[in-house]
């Protein structure tokens, strides 16, 4: 029951849809099929990231108010923890928005897995099609010169571990002072990524890559929006 549900609402309709980007805006390039389907995702998902967003620039605004008003309480607890509390009801936020976009994102990844671990070859394609999607005849897995299917690729997994390390060092660099575990997990958290990916079709690299550049796009205009307060003091 559980399996059938899996092929037909998450499995089959991805699949479909693949096919589709790929014959009919990828140029027939699997690789680029699966770019565009991670950017077309990202795009359905941009509600939850602007909430997301949005909720950085509250948790920012807490931290700025808590330290302010904590400071005046140094000596008390009691009215500390009250004082926080009805910070925290003020600006309220919820996780929820990023929690669901990490989740279908994790089930993308799954099912992409199950593409290429179940393979594409013809006769597997033409079962899964809708009567509607045109059979593109022969799958190119080729992108540019890397097949994407390929396991133990260290160049695309090294691209992608590269840019989430600098991608972690940009985002603390007005830090100061570093925490051993702040360092860990800047070195370990792309080390331990290179390694998984490593372990997976090269494809798994492209998505990953692709998510954090929309990522790191969507956070670059958020400080545009809705700047750093406290960096844009030290300017001055």
């Amino acid at each position: 029951m559980l399996s059938t549900l899996w092929f037909a609402v998450l499995y089959q309709p991805l699949f479909n849809t693949l096919i589709w980007i790929y014959s009919n805006v990828a140029n027939e390039n699997l690789g680029w099929a699966v770019i565009w389907l991670t950017i077309f995702l990202r795009i359905l998902l941009l509600p939850l990231s602007i909430i997301s967003e949005y909720n950085e620039v509250r948790h920012q605004q807490v931290v700025d108010e808590a330290g302010k008003v904590l400071q005046s309480y140094k000596n008390d607890r009691v009215a500390q923890k009250e004082v926080a509390r009805q910070i925290m009801k003020k600006y309220h936020m919820s996780p929820w928005a990023k929690v669901l976009s990490l989740i279908i994102q994790l089930l993308v990844l799954i099912l992409l897995y199950q593409v290429f671990i179940r393979g594409i070859t013809g006769d597997k394609v033409i079962k899964i099609l809708y009567s509607f999607i045109d059979f593109p005849g022969k799958i190119n897995t080729n992108f540019y010169g890397f097949e994407i299917g390929r396991v133990h690729d260290w160049l695309w997994a090294g691209i992608a571990s590269v840019y989430l390390f600098v991608s972690i060092f940009l985002e603390s660099r007005g830090r100061k002072v570093w925490e051993r575990s702040e360092m860990y997990y800047l070195l370990f958290f792309p080390l331990f990524t290179f390694i998984v990916l490593w372990y997976l079709p090269m494809v798994k690299s492209l998505f990953i890559l692709t998510t954090m550049i929309f990522s790191d796009t969507i956070t670059l205009v958020r400080h545009i929006v809705f700047p750093d307060k406290k960096k844009d003091a030290t300017h001055h």
